[in-house]
Protein backbone atom coordinates (compact mmCIF):
# COMPACT_ATOMS: atom_id res chain seq x y z
CA UNK A 1 0.00 0.00 0.00
CA UNK A 2 1.46 3.43 -1.20
CA UNK A 3 -1.49 5.85 -0.33
CA UNK A 4 -1.84 7.07 3.43
CA UNK A 5 -3.35 9.87 5.36
CA UNK A 6 -0.35 11.27 6.88
CA UNK A 7 3.42 10.27 5.87
CA UNK A 8 5.82 11.42 8.68
CA UNK A 9 9.61 11.86 7.68
CA UNK A 10 11.87 10.92 10.07
CA UNK A 11 11.84 8.52 13.19
CA UNK A 12 14.14 10.32 15.84
CA UNK A 13 12.41 11.11 18.86
CA UNK A 14 9.97 14.09 17.44
CA UNK A 15 9.31 11.92 14.68
CA UNK A 16 8.49 8.27 16.56
CA UNK A 17 6.30 10.52 18.75
CA UNK A 18 3.90 12.55 15.88
CA UNK A 19 4.00 8.73 14.07
CA UNK A 20 2.37 6.62 17.02
CA UNK A 21 0.24 9.41 18.44
CA UNK A 22 -1.21 9.57 14.86
CA UNK A 23 -1.72 6.38 14.48
CA UNK A 24 -2.82 4.75 17.44
CA UNK A 25 -6.69 4.91 17.57
CA UNK A 26 -6.47 3.23 14.24
CA UNK A 27 -8.42 5.78 12.36
CA UNK A 28 -6.03 7.15 10.20
CA UNK A 29 -3.05 5.36 7.57
CA UNK A 30 0.25 6.43 8.84
CA UNK A 31 3.25 5.96 7.26
CA UNK A 32 6.65 6.23 9.17
CA UNK A 33 9.71 6.31 6.95
CA UNK A 34 13.37 6.34 8.46
CA UNK A 35 16.51 6.30 6.57
CA UNK A 36 18.42 4.10 8.91
CA UNK A 37 17.66 0.60 10.04
CA UNK A 38 15.43 -0.56 13.07
CA UNK A 39 18.04 -0.24 16.00
CA UNK A 40 17.37 -3.21 18.06
CA UNK A 41 20.81 -4.80 18.49
CA UNK A 42 22.18 -4.48 21.68
CA UNK A 43 24.64 -1.44 21.25
CA UNK A 44 21.50 0.73 21.11
CA UNK A 45 19.31 -1.22 24.22
CA UNK A 46 22.59 -1.96 26.59
CA UNK A 47 23.44 1.98 28.02
CA UNK A 48 27.02 1.02 28.27
CA UNK A 49 27.51 0.26 25.06
CA UNK A 50 27.40 3.51 24.10
CA UNK A 51 31.07 3.53 23.43
CA UNK A 52 30.52 0.82 20.98
CA UNK A 53 27.63 1.86 18.94
CA UNK A 54 28.17 0.58 15.05
CA UNK A 55 28.23 3.25 12.44
CA UNK A 56 25.24 2.16 10.93
CA UNK A 57 23.44 3.88 13.57
CA UNK A 58 25.48 7.19 13.66
CA UNK A 59 25.32 9.55 10.63
CA UNK A 60 28.82 11.15 12.12
CA UNK A 61 28.50 14.22 10.08
CA UNK A 62 31.58 16.89 10.25
CA UNK A 63 31.07 20.43 10.12
CA UNK A 64 32.35 23.43 7.90
CA UNK A 65 35.82 24.40 9.56
CA UNK A 66 34.78 27.06 12.51
CA UNK A 67 36.70 30.55 12.69
CA UNK A 68 36.00 30.63 17.06
CA UNK A 69 37.29 27.08 16.60
CA UNK A 70 40.60 28.34 14.82
CA UNK A 71 39.42 26.61 11.87
CA UNK A 72 38.98 23.23 13.19
CA UNK A 73 35.66 21.02 11.90
CA UNK A 74 33.40 20.31 14.29
CA UNK A 75 31.99 16.59 14.88
CA UNK A 76 28.83 16.08 14.79
CA UNK A 77 27.00 12.58 15.59
CA UNK A 78 23.23 11.89 15.03
CA UNK A 79 21.41 8.99 15.38
CA UNK A 80 20.01 7.11 12.23
CA UNK A 81 17.49 4.70 12.60
CA UNK A 82 14.24 3.71 14.63
CA UNK A 83 14.39 6.35 17.67
CA UNK A 84 16.98 8.70 15.88
CA UNK A 85 19.07 10.17 18.62
CA UNK A 86 17.36 8.96 21.56
CA UNK A 87 18.77 5.68 20.27
CA UNK A 88 22.37 6.82 20.60
CA UNK A 89 22.55 9.38 23.44
CA UNK A 90 23.20 10.44 26.72
CA UNK A 91 20.11 9.05 28.06
CA UNK A 92 19.51 12.05 30.31
CA UNK A 93 16.09 13.76 30.82
CA UNK A 94 16.00 17.57 30.70
CA UNK A 95 12.92 19.40 29.92
CA UNK A 96 14.56 22.59 29.96
CA UNK A 97 13.91 26.03 32.31
CA UNK A 98 10.13 27.22 32.36
CA UNK A 99 11.62 30.63 31.67
CA UNK A 100 12.59 29.20 27.85
CA UNK A 101 8.92 28.24 27.26
CA UNK A 102 7.74 31.51 28.90
CA UNK A 103 10.02 33.22 26.12
CA UNK A 104 9.09 31.50 23.40
CA UNK A 105 5.14 32.60 23.77
CA UNK A 106 6.58 35.98 24.21
CA UNK A 107 8.35 35.84 20.95
CA UNK A 108 5.19 35.30 19.49
CA UNK A 109 5.12 31.48 19.67
CA UNK A 110 1.24 31.12 20.87
CA UNK A 111 0.49 28.05 22.88
CA UNK A 112 3.96 27.30 23.84
CA UNK A 113 4.25 28.99 26.97
CA UNK A 114 5.13 26.47 30.08
CA UNK A 115 1.52 26.46 31.31
CA UNK A 116 0.75 24.83 27.99
CA UNK A 117 3.95 22.48 27.55
CA UNK A 118 3.74 20.69 31.00
CA UNK A 119 0.54 19.20 30.26
CA UNK A 120 2.24 17.24 27.33
CA UNK A 121 5.67 16.47 28.95
CA UNK A 122 3.87 14.67 31.64
CA UNK A 123 1.87 12.88 29.08
CA UNK A 124 4.58 11.20 27.92
CA UNK A 125 6.29 9.96 31.14
CA UNK A 126 6.13 7.47 33.14
CA UNK A 127 7.78 8.66 35.67
CA UNK A 128 9.57 6.37 39.16
CA UNK A 129 8.75 9.65 40.80
CA UNK A 130 4.94 8.75 40.67
CA UNK A 131 2.40 11.76 39.23
CA UNK A 132 2.39 15.07 40.95
CA UNK A 133 2.21 18.69 39.71
CA UNK A 134 5.73 18.42 37.66
CA UNK A 135 6.10 14.88 36.97
CA UNK A 136 3.43 12.09 34.94
CA UNK A 137 2.63 8.21 35.23
CA UNK A 138 1.60 5.97 32.74
CA UNK A 139 3.14 7.59 29.89
CA UNK A 140 4.92 5.70 27.09
CA UNK A 141 8.52 6.93 27.95
CA UNK A 142 9.77 5.59 30.81
CA UNK A 143 11.70 7.99 32.93
CA UNK A 144 13.96 6.08 36.04
CA UNK A 145 16.70 6.92 38.30
CA UNK A 146 20.37 5.89 37.53
CA UNK A 147 20.63 2.00 38.57
CA UNK A 148 24.37 1.82 39.62
CA UNK A 149 26.35 5.53 39.06
CA UNK A 150 29.96 5.35 39.96
CA UNK A 151 31.14 7.04 43.51
CA UNK A 152 33.04 9.57 41.48
CA UNK A 153 29.83 11.24 39.99
CA UNK A 154 28.61 11.88 43.71
CA UNK A 155 31.89 12.97 44.12
CA UNK A 156 31.45 15.86 41.54
CA UNK A 157 28.02 16.72 43.67
CA UNK A 158 29.35 17.14 47.08
CA UNK A 159 32.38 19.21 44.99
CA UNK A 160 30.04 21.41 44.25
CA UNK A 161 28.14 21.57 47.34
CA UNK A 162 31.17 22.57 48.74
CA UNK A 163 31.46 25.69 46.95
CA UNK A 164 27.57 26.69 48.09
CA UNK A 165 25.98 25.14 44.36
CA UNK A 166 23.38 23.70 46.46
CA UNK A 167 22.04 20.07 45.32
CA UNK A 168 18.97 19.56 43.33
CA UNK A 169 17.28 16.06 43.56
CA UNK A 170 15.31 16.77 40.73
CA UNK A 171 16.09 18.98 37.20
CA UNK A 172 12.27 19.12 36.04
CA UNK A 173 10.98 19.86 39.67
CA UNK A 174 10.16 23.32 41.25
CA UNK A 175 13.53 24.83 40.53
CA UNK A 176 16.19 23.99 37.51
CA UNK A 177 19.76 25.29 39.52
CA UNK A 178 22.06 23.23 41.60
CA UNK A 179 23.56 19.69 40.97
CA UNK A 180 22.82 15.94 41.12
CA UNK A 181 22.74 12.98 39.29
CA UNK A 182 20.28 13.27 35.85
CA UNK A 183 17.69 11.14 35.58
CA UNK A 184 17.39 8.77 32.21
CA UNK A 185 15.37 7.49 30.57
CA UNK A 186 15.98 3.74 30.75
CA UNK A 187 13.71 0.96 31.82
CA UNK A 188 15.02 -2.04 33.82
CA UNK A 189 18.71 -1.02 32.61
CA UNK A 190 18.03 -1.14 29.17
CA UNK A 191 18.09 2.45 27.04
CA UNK A 192 14.17 3.60 26.24
CA UNK A 193 14.32 5.56 23.47
CA UNK A 194 11.62 7.19 21.54
CA UNK A 195 11.04 4.16 18.90
CA UNK A 196 10.61 1.23 22.10
CA UNK A 197 8.59 4.22 24.01
CA UNK A 198 6.09 5.28 20.94
CA UNK A 199 6.60 3.16 17.69
CA UNK A 200 7.60 -0.46 18.89
CA UNK A 201 3.94 -0.73 20.79
CA UNK A 202 1.71 -0.48 17.83
CA UNK A 203 4.12 -3.17 15.24
CA UNK A 204 1.34 -5.21 13.72
CA UNK A 205 -1.17 -2.14 13.25
CA UNK A 206 -2.71 -2.76 9.75
CA UNK A 207 -2.97 1.18 9.72
CA UNK A 208 0.63 1.82 10.88
CA UNK A 209 3.20 1.05 8.13
CA UNK A 210 7.22 2.05 9.14
CA UNK A 211 9.70 1.51 6.43
CA UNK A 212 13.09 1.95 7.72
CA UNK A 213 16.34 1.50 5.34
CA UNK A 214 14.48 4.40 3.25
CA UNK A 215 16.26 7.66 1.95
CA UNK A 216 13.75 10.65 1.09
CA UNK A 217 14.56 12.13 -1.77
CA UNK A 218 11.73 15.03 -1.46
CA UNK A 219 8.24 15.87 -0.65
CA UNK A 220 6.08 16.09 -3.10
CA UNK A 221 4.08 19.49 -3.64
CA UNK A 222 1.25 19.71 -6.03
CA UNK A 223 -1.00 22.86 -6.54
CA UNK A 224 1.06 24.35 -3.18
CA UNK A 225 0.37 21.52 -1.18
CA UNK A 226 2.00 18.49 -0.03
CA UNK A 227 0.90 15.59 -0.88
CA UNK A 228 3.44 12.89 -0.87
CA UNK A 229 7.18 11.60 -0.85
CA UNK A 230 9.17 10.46 -2.81
CA UNK A 231 11.56 8.35 -1.42
CA UNK A 232 14.71 5.40 -2.67
CA UNK A 233 14.52 2.03 -0.85
CA UNK A 234 15.87 -0.94 -2.30
CA UNK A 235 17.38 0.36 -4.86
CA UNK A 236 14.43 1.87 -6.30
CA UNK A 237 12.52 4.98 -6.64
CA UNK A 238 9.23 5.21 -4.82
CA UNK A 239 6.45 7.65 -4.89
CA UNK A 240 4.38 7.67 -1.57
CA UNK A 241 0.76 9.46 -1.71
CA UNK A 242 -0.67 11.47 1.80
CA UNK A 243 -4.46 12.71 1.54
CA UNK A 244 -3.86 14.57 4.25
CA UNK A 245 -0.64 15.82 4.58
CA UNK A 246 3.29 15.18 5.58
CA UNK A 247 5.07 15.35 8.82
CA UNK A 248 9.14 16.03 8.51
CA UNK A 249 10.84 15.45 11.15
CA UNK A 250 14.34 14.69 10.13
CA UNK A 251 15.78 17.12 12.96
CA UNK A 252 17.60 19.97 12.96
CA UNK A 253 20.51 18.82 9.97
CA UNK A 254 17.55 16.44 8.31
CA UNK A 255 14.79 18.84 7.71
CA UNK A 256 16.33 22.06 5.83
CA UNK A 257 18.02 19.60 4.11
CA UNK A 258 14.52 17.92 2.59
CA UNK A 259 12.87 21.32 2.41
CA UNK A 260 15.71 21.97 0.11
CA UNK A 261 15.87 19.39 -2.25
CA UNK A 262 12.24 19.31 -2.20
CA UNK A 263 11.98 23.08 -3.08
CA UNK A 264 11.73 24.78 -0.38
CA UNK A 265 14.05 27.48 1.19
CA UNK A 266 16.80 30.13 0.28
CA UNK A 267 15.87 30.81 -3.49
CA UNK A 268 19.56 31.86 -4.45
CA UNK A 269 20.84 28.60 -2.60
CA UNK A 270 18.40 26.43 -4.15
CA UNK A 271 19.22 27.76 -8.08
CA UNK A 272 22.86 27.32 -7.46
CA UNK A 273 22.32 23.58 -7.07
CA UNK A 274 19.97 23.36 -10.07
CA UNK A 275 16.57 22.97 -8.17
CA UNK A 276 13.39 24.51 -9.08
CA UNK A 277 11.97 27.51 -6.36
CA UNK A 278 9.02 26.20 -5.06
CA UNK A 279 8.50 28.42 -2.09
CA UNK A 280 11.46 30.83 -1.58
CA UNK A 281 12.14 30.88 2.33
CA UNK A 282 15.49 32.29 3.37
CA UNK A 283 14.78 31.08 7.15
CA UNK A 284 15.29 27.57 5.96
CA UNK A 285 18.50 26.34 7.23
CA UNK A 286 19.64 29.57 8.93
CA UNK A 287 19.70 30.57 13.00
CA UNK A 288 21.43 27.14 13.84
CA UNK A 289 21.90 27.45 17.71
CA UNK A 290 24.12 24.53 19.78
CA UNK A 291 25.65 23.93 22.73
CA UNK A 292 29.07 24.96 22.51
CA UNK A 293 31.10 22.38 25.18
CA UNK A 294 34.00 22.67 26.84
CA UNK A 295 35.63 19.81 28.27
CA UNK A 296 38.71 18.44 30.32
CA UNK A 297 39.94 15.09 30.90
CA UNK A 298 40.84 14.08 34.51
CA UNK A 299 43.09 10.27 34.53
CA UNK A 300 43.12 8.25 37.96
CA UNK A 301 45.99 6.51 38.96
CA UNK A 302 42.76 4.27 40.65
CA UNK A 303 40.11 3.50 38.11
CA UNK A 304 38.81 0.56 39.99
CA UNK A 305 36.34 3.80 41.23
CA UNK A 306 34.25 2.71 38.20
CA UNK A 307 34.02 -0.71 39.50
CA UNK A 308 34.04 -3.16 36.17
CA UNK A 309 37.17 -1.78 33.70
CA UNK A 310 35.72 -2.04 30.50
CA UNK A 311 39.67 -2.35 29.80
CA UNK A 312 40.05 -5.82 31.46
CA UNK A 313 38.76 -9.08 29.54
CA UNK A 314 37.01 -11.02 33.39
CA UNK A 315 35.64 -7.78 33.91
CA UNK A 316 34.03 -7.04 30.82
CA UNK A 317 32.64 -10.68 31.40
CA UNK A 318 31.22 -9.99 34.83
CA UNK A 319 29.74 -6.39 33.70
CA UNK A 320 28.09 -8.77 30.82
CA UNK A 321 26.84 -11.44 33.23
CA UNK A 322 25.85 -8.74 35.72
CA UNK A 323 24.09 -6.92 33.64
CA UNK A 324 22.57 -10.11 31.88
CA UNK A 325 20.95 -11.58 34.75
CA UNK A 326 19.64 -8.34 37.00
CA UNK A 327 20.04 -5.20 34.55
CA UNK A 328 22.60 -3.61 37.48
CA UNK A 329 26.35 -2.62 37.29
CA UNK A 330 28.44 -0.40 34.73
CA UNK A 331 26.60 -1.40 31.72
CA UNK A 332 23.68 0.48 33.11
CA UNK A 333 25.47 3.48 32.95
CA UNK A 334 24.57 6.65 31.20
CA UNK A 335 27.85 7.89 31.56
CA UNK A 336 26.88 11.86 31.64
CA UNK A 337 25.76 10.69 35.17
CA UNK A 338 25.33 13.68 37.29
CA UNK A 339 26.24 17.71 36.43
CA UNK A 340 24.04 20.43 37.09
CA UNK A 341 23.01 23.88 36.29
CA UNK A 342 24.56 27.46 37.71
CA UNK A 343 24.25 31.06 36.75
CA UNK A 344 26.95 33.18 36.43
CA UNK A 345 25.25 35.98 34.78
CA UNK A 346 23.57 38.19 37.53
CA UNK A 347 21.01 39.33 35.15
CA UNK A 348 20.67 35.90 33.32
CA UNK A 349 16.68 34.68 33.64
CA UNK A 350 17.80 31.24 34.43
CA UNK A 351 21.07 29.29 34.63
CA UNK A 352 23.26 29.55 32.12
CA UNK A 353 25.48 27.16 32.10
CA UNK A 354 25.38 23.45 32.21
CA UNK A 355 27.60 20.70 33.85
CA UNK A 356 27.93 16.80 32.73
CA UNK A 357 30.43 14.90 34.92
CA UNK A 358 30.94 11.58 32.14
CA UNK A 359 31.94 8.78 33.39
CA UNK A 360 34.76 8.35 31.35
CA UNK A 361 37.67 10.45 29.29
CA UNK A 362 35.95 11.31 25.90
CA UNK A 363 38.46 12.32 23.48
CA UNK A 364 37.62 14.53 20.36
CA UNK A 365 34.11 14.48 21.51
CA UNK A 366 33.16 11.42 20.49
CA UNK A 367 35.25 10.63 18.19
CA UNK A 368 37.54 8.43 18.95
CA UNK A 369 36.85 5.33 21.67
CA UNK A 370 36.14 6.12 25.48
CA UNK A 371 38.82 5.57 27.92
CA UNK A 372 38.02 4.04 30.93
CA UNK A 373 40.82 5.37 33.66
CA UNK A 374 39.29 8.80 33.99
CA UNK A 375 36.37 11.23 33.42
CA UNK A 376 35.45 13.89 32.13
CA UNK A 377 34.12 17.37 33.17
CA UNK A 378 32.47 19.30 30.86
CA UNK A 379 30.27 22.95 30.73
CA UNK A 380 28.25 24.31 28.30
CA UNK A 381 26.94 27.93 27.83
CA UNK A 382 23.33 26.91 27.63
CA UNK A 383 21.65 30.01 25.44
CA UNK A 384 24.45 31.14 23.13
CA UNK A 385 24.68 34.06 20.65
CA UNK A 386 26.24 32.87 18.19
CA UNK A 387 24.39 31.56 15.09
CA UNK A 388 25.33 28.95 12.41
CA UNK A 389 23.53 27.43 9.43
CA UNK A 390 23.01 24.43 7.37
CA UNK A 391 23.07 24.30 3.82
CA UNK A 392 23.35 21.93 0.72
CA UNK A 393 26.59 20.16 -0.08
CA UNK A 394 24.72 19.08 -3.46
CA UNK A 395 21.34 18.25 -4.69
CA UNK A 396 22.15 14.34 -4.29
CA UNK A 397 19.84 13.41 -1.27
CA UNK A 398 22.38 11.23 -0.39
CA UNK A 399 25.19 13.33 0.22
CA UNK A 400 25.70 14.97 4.06
CA UNK A 401 24.76 18.48 4.23
CA UNK A 402 26.86 21.35 4.86
CA UNK A 403 26.94 22.55 8.26
CA UNK A 404 28.37 25.31 10.47
CA UNK A 405 27.24 26.18 13.83
CA UNK A 406 29.72 28.74 14.23
CA UNK A 407 30.44 28.24 17.86
CA UNK A 408 32.17 31.05 20.02
CA UNK A 409 31.52 33.57 17.09
CA UNK A 410 30.20 35.71 19.48
CA UNK A 411 31.89 37.19 22.43
CA UNK A 412 29.81 37.04 24.76
CA UNK A 413 29.79 33.12 24.51
CA UNK A 414 33.59 32.88 25.00
CA UNK A 415 33.32 35.75 28.19
CA UNK A 416 30.60 33.14 29.57
CA UNK A 417 32.36 29.88 28.81
CA UNK A 418 35.81 31.04 30.64
CA UNK A 419 34.09 31.86 33.64
CA UNK A 420 32.24 28.44 33.23
CA UNK A 421 35.92 26.75 32.66
CA UNK A 422 37.35 28.66 35.45
CA UNK A 423 34.29 27.25 38.00
CA UNK A 424 34.72 23.79 36.34
CA UNK A 425 38.40 23.87 37.20
CA UNK A 426 37.26 24.73 41.18
CA UNK A 427 34.95 21.97 41.41
CA UNK A 428 37.54 19.67 40.49
CA UNK A 429 40.04 20.75 42.88
CA UNK A 430 37.62 21.15 45.53
CA UNK A 431 37.38 17.83 48.15
CA UNK A 432 35.87 14.91 47.92
CA UNK A 433 36.75 15.46 43.91
CA UNK A 434 40.22 16.57 44.72
CA UNK A 435 40.93 13.79 46.71
CA UNK A 436 40.92 11.82 44.15
CA UNK A 437 44.00 12.43 43.02
CA UNK A 438 42.97 12.71 39.24
CA UNK A 439 45.45 14.63 37.15
CA UNK A 440 44.09 16.65 34.11
CA UNK A 441 45.34 15.29 31.04
CA UNK A 442 46.52 18.72 29.45
CA UNK A 443 47.17 20.83 32.20
CA UNK A 444 45.41 24.70 31.94
CA UNK A 445 46.77 27.83 34.06
CA UNK A 446 42.99 28.65 34.69
CA UNK A 447 44.32 31.95 36.38
CA UNK A 448 45.24 33.40 32.76
CA UNK A 449 42.23 34.33 30.53
CA UNK A 450 44.46 34.04 27.46
CA UNK A 451 45.61 30.22 28.14
CA UNK A 452 42.08 29.35 28.81
CA UNK A 453 40.40 31.15 25.85
CA UNK A 454 43.14 29.12 23.74
CA UNK A 455 42.35 26.06 25.20
CA UNK A 456 38.87 26.32 25.25
CA UNK A 457 39.60 27.55 20.73
CA UNK A 458 41.69 24.07 20.84
CA UNK A 459 39.16 21.42 22.08
CA UNK A 460 35.39 23.09 22.28
CA UNK A 461 33.05 21.28 20.23
CA UNK A 462 29.05 20.79 20.67
CA UNK A 463 26.92 18.89 23.37
CA UNK A 464 25.22 17.40 20.65
CA UNK A 465 21.52 19.70 20.79
CA UNK A 466 21.55 21.50 17.42
CA UNK A 467 18.34 23.55 16.79
CA UNK A 468 16.45 26.38 15.04
CA UNK A 469 16.84 25.48 11.55
CA UNK A 470 13.11 25.49 10.73
CA UNK A 471 12.27 27.90 13.40
CA UNK A 472 9.00 28.70 14.49
CA UNK A 473 7.49 32.54 14.98
CA UNK A 474 4.49 34.71 14.58
CA UNK A 475 5.46 36.74 11.32
CA UNK A 476 5.83 35.40 7.55
CA UNK A 477 9.72 35.58 7.49
CA UNK A 478 9.29 31.83 10.02
CA UNK A 479 9.67 29.10 8.59
CA UNK A 480 6.41 27.08 10.52
CA UNK A 481 3.59 28.75 12.31
CA UNK A 482 2.56 27.93 16.02
CA UNK A 483 0.94 24.77 15.04
CA UNK A 484 4.10 23.73 12.74
CA UNK A 485 2.37 24.34 9.80
CA UNK A 486 5.28 25.43 7.45
CA UNK A 487 4.28 29.07 5.57
CA UNK A 488 3.73 29.27 1.80
CA UNK A 489 3.10 25.11 1.53
CA UNK A 490 -0.38 23.82 2.94
CA UNK A 491 -0.55 20.38 4.66
CA UNK A 492 3.06 20.22 5.75
CA UNK A 493 4.54 20.48 9.65
CA UNK A 494 7.44 20.12 10.54
CA UNK A 495 8.10 18.33 14.26
CA UNK A 496 11.39 18.54 15.22
CA UNK A 497 14.53 20.59 17.39
CA UNK A 498 14.71 22.54 14.12
CA UNK A 499 11.68 24.45 14.85
CA UNK A 500 12.69 25.91 18.24
CA UNK A 501 13.11 30.05 17.87
CA UNK A 502 15.35 29.80 20.76
CA UNK A 503 17.34 27.04 22.36
CA UNK A 504 16.10 25.47 25.49
CA UNK A 505 18.22 25.54 28.37
CA UNK A 506 19.29 21.57 28.63
CA UNK A 507 19.69 18.55 26.88
CA UNK A 508 17.15 18.57 23.79
CA UNK A 509 15.41 14.90 23.85
CA UNK A 510 12.82 14.97 25.73
CA UNK A 511 11.46 18.38 24.55
CA UNK A 512 11.69 17.23 21.06
CA UNK A 513 9.52 14.15 22.20
CA UNK A 514 7.26 16.82 23.26
CA UNK A 515 7.37 18.38 20.17
CA UNK A 516 6.36 15.46 18.64
CA UNK A 517 3.30 14.82 20.46
CA UNK A 518 2.12 18.30 20.11
CA UNK A 519 2.47 18.22 16.26
CA UNK A 520 0.30 15.32 16.47
CA UNK A 521 -2.21 17.40 18.06
CA UNK A 522 -1.80 20.18 15.94
CA UNK A 523 -2.48 17.32 12.38
CA UNK A 524 -5.72 16.11 14.02
CA UNK A 525 -7.28 19.26 14.45
CA UNK A 526 -6.45 19.67 11.03
CA UNK A 527 -7.70 17.00 9.68
CA UNK A 528 -11.24 16.94 11.79
CA UNK A 529 -11.84 20.40 10.76
CA UNK A 530 -11.15 19.35 7.59
CA UNK A 531 -8.88 22.49 6.77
Amino acid sequence: MDQFDIIVIGAGSAGSAAAARLAEDGTRRVCLIEAGGKNTHMFTRTPGLLAMMPDKSNWAFETEPMAGLNGRQGYQPRGKGLGGSSATNGMVYIRGNRWDYDNWAALGCTGWGWDEVLPVFKRQEDSYRGSDDWHGSGGPLHVNRQISPSPVAEAFVEAAEQLQIPRNPDFNGPRQDGVGLYDVTQHEGERWSAARAFVEPLAGKSNFDVRTDALVERIVVEHGRATGVVIRQGGRQVTLRAAGGVVLSGGAFGSPQVLMLSGIGPGEELRRHGIDVLCDKPAVGADLQDHCDFVAGYELDDPSLFGNSLKVTLRVARAFIEHRLRRTGMLTTNYAESGGFVKLRADAPAPDIQFHFIRAIIQNHGRDKLKESGFSLHVCVLRPHSRGWVKLRSADPAAPPAINPNFLSDPRDMDLMIDAARLMHRIAGTSPMADLGAKERVPVDYNDRGAVEARIRDVADTIYHPVGTCRMGPDASDVVDPTLALRGIDKLWVADASIMPRLVSGNTNAPSIMIGERCADFVKANLSYGA
